[in-house]
């Protein structure tokens, strides 16, 4: 048998029986087929899987043609599934796919909760938080849609014992060379109130300098606080860490020089951001510039070495600060740690609907490729490359050497917060039936 992962009795007493149930509501929607659709079951299943690979099919069509193509792809998109309902009513066994569904995702939601309590938990340690006297916060009022001075952040860090530095009023525009100041005036912990952009560029001087660092997810999207376990949703819990707080260790990133606490883009994704109209107009400028990008009409073509791992002309390329989830297959979810001292790197190169159906296999599908790496070299047929560095559009010269720096970042977390991401188990039936159906550990 296979050794348990930790856990009492109890534990694995839950384990069995959500295993048990897995089975038993798998078996029942294989049995509600058998019994209500008989021999139609096949062709319910195919029928289904064909509408699924036409929609998916028609989406690819959608975002890399242009014209009259992109209009007929959209009215497939929808005719698709149209099709397959209207196929199903008509053979009267709607209400059985619909039980039948909905048994499965009972199935597969009880597994992996099965799967999911046998894992060991796993987090970046923590250790007690450092003491300080002089913490000095730099805030930009404008980020996130003033969500500063929404949620009063510097009348409230004030009463904690900070100081506050507002970008407004300060006649240093150099982020980093402010926070340099900053320590060198003798700021022995430095935090950032604003977008993921803003918090790279004050980590990197409290990594060199070794100083505690604070982050108030106070931007847009602040997918380095998500990652952390910090709440988005109230960017003033975060100052909670001067009181109360912890101290982790994460990782560092830099490209070209430059730090990046989350991801550095390069392909088609970063094409679309280097637009002047991608701020005004995301949606509308990312469908304009995408069937040039994805058919390779336009940008430049990549190669990347991540450690022995080669990707050849990639249309879109991410190289993140600790890898994303594996069953990510656009590389743009989360990250289960920022503490394991490797670049994770997703390359996508798609060129027909055929391929762009295969996404759907996830992590084995033949348009994407993987890989880990403390060093990925980026190079191109031009001699510079729009790169989108943490969401930032900027400009680099190839080849673009990209590197990790393990440890490098001390971060101070609140003691109370929401917590990390576990990512979801893979379903593993065979698993599954050795803990519902076996006794032994």
């Amino acid at each position: 048998m296979e050794p348990r992962m930790g856990g009492t009795t109890g534990d694995l007493r839950g384990q069995r029986w959500l295993a048990r149930a897995s089975l038993a509501s798998a078996a029942a929607a294989a049995l509600v087929l058998a019994v209500f659709a008989g021999l139609k079951t096949f062709a319910l299943l195919g029928v289904g899987l064909l509408g699924l690979m036409v929609t998916v099919a028609a989406v690819w069509w959608i975002v890399s043609r242009r014209g009259p193509a992109r209009y007929l792809a959209v009215l497939l998109a929808v005719a698709a599934p149209v099709w397959v309902l209207v196929t199903y009513t008509r053979a009267r066994l709607t209400w059985v796919v619909l039980v039948s569904a909905a048994l499965w995702l009972v199935a597969a939601a009880a597994g992996r909760a099965a799967l999911a309590r046998r894992r060991a938990p796993v987090g970046m340690t923590e250790r007690p938080a450092p003491a300080f006297r002089s913490a000095v916060l730099i805030m930009n009022p404008r980020s996130g849609g003033g969500k500063v001075r929404r949620f009063a952040l510097p009348e409230r860090a004030d009463a904690l014992g900070a100081r506050v530095v507002l970008l407004e009023e300060s006649s240093e525009t150099d982020v980093a060379a402010l926070a340099r100041k900053c320590a060198a005036e003798g700021a022995d912990l430095l935090g950032v109130a604003g977008g993921d952009g803003t918090q790279a560029l004050v980590a990197e001087v409290a990594a060199a300098l070794d100083l505690p660092f604070l982050v108030i997810p106070a931007g847009t999207r602040n997918h380095f606080a998500l990652d952390l376990g910090l709440d988005r949703d109230d960017p003033a819990k975060a100052l909670d860490a001067l009181r109360d707080g912890r101290e982790v260790r994460v990782d560092l990133g830099l490209a070209g020089g430059r730090p990046f606490v989350n991801n550095v883009s390069f392909g088609a994704y970063a094409e679309v951001v280097q637009s002047p109209s991608y701020r005004d107009g995301k949606t509308r400028t990312t469908l304009g510039l995408l069937p040039e990008l994805l058919m390779g009409q336009k940008g430049a073509r990549l190669t990347a070495r991540a450690g022995s791992q080669t990707f050849t002309d990639p249309q879109a390329l991410l190289v993140s600060n600790n890898p994303y989830g594996a069953r990510d297959i656009a590389g743009l979810g989360r990250r289960t740690r920022l503490d394991t001292g490797v670049l994770g790197c997703v390359g996508v190169r798609v060129t027909s609907a055929a391929q762009a159906t295969g996404l759907l296999r996830g992590r084995r599908a033949t348009g994407l490729t993987r890989a880990t790496a403390t060093t990925v070299i980026v190079d191109a047929d031009q001699e510079s490359l729009p790169v989108g560095l943490d969401g930032e559009a900027v400009r680099m010269p190839v080849p673009v050497r990209c590197e990790i720096r393990p440890g490098a970042l001390r971060v101070l977390v609140p003691r109370h917060r929401p917590g990390g991401y576990q990512e979801r188990p893979t379903l593993d039936w065979r698993l599954i039936g050795r803990l519902g159906l076996t006794n032994g550990s």
